[in-house]
């Protein structure tokens, strides 16, 4: 399975809020050869590390693609540039930001896209969206399931997006 982590936490000039934003990105994915499988609930969460930015919007989507890992974040920094991303300082907001989390069970230190993504584990805001996908989902380096990779993480600042809070 191929996992993309999605999230926005400013809004848009040209897509509006961040989850019409995300939206816009996952149709932008599919008319370039990047089929939609399933797609998490989205979620909200506080920026990581710690600051004062706008909370995030985040959602997972499961795709299948015949596009190589370094093709497919190719085409994700694409779509970023192409809907408004302008990469400053690192953990700044954003009107977007497309990862590739995981491309099946590759792995891969020493290339570029480093796979599994190297911060997924840590992550409650990837992992609680891909519990929606497949809680069986197993991380290809550390052979844990997304739930129990999930289950010991603080995900209290992490909250499923009630409309129109979304």
């Amino acid at each position: 399975m191929i996992l993309i982590g999605l999230g926005a936490n400013l809004p848009s000039k040209r897509f509006g809020p961040p989850k019409q934003t995300l939206q816009a990105a996952l149709d932008a994915l599919e008319n370039r050869s990047v089929r939609l499988v399933k797609l998490s609930r989205w979620y909200r969460s506080a920026a990581v590390p710690a600051s004062d930015q706008p909370d995030y919007v985040n959602g997972v989507a499961a795709v299948e693609t015949g596009l190589s890992p370094e093709d497919l974040l190719g085409l994700l920094h694409h779509i970023e540039l192409e809907f408004g991303r302008q990469r400053t300082v690192t953990n700044a907001a954003r009107e977007i930001d497309l990862d590739l989390l995981a491309y099946g069970d590759l792995i891969r230190r020493d290339a570029s896209p480093i796979l599994p993504h190297p911060r997924l584990a840590e992550r409650a805001f990837v992992l609680r969206p891909i519990c929606d996908i497949d809680p069986l989902w197993r991380h290809p380096q550390l052979d844990k399931s997304a739930q129990d990779l999930a289950a010991v993480l603080d995900d209290t600042l992490v909250r499923r997006c009630a409309e129109p809070d979304c």
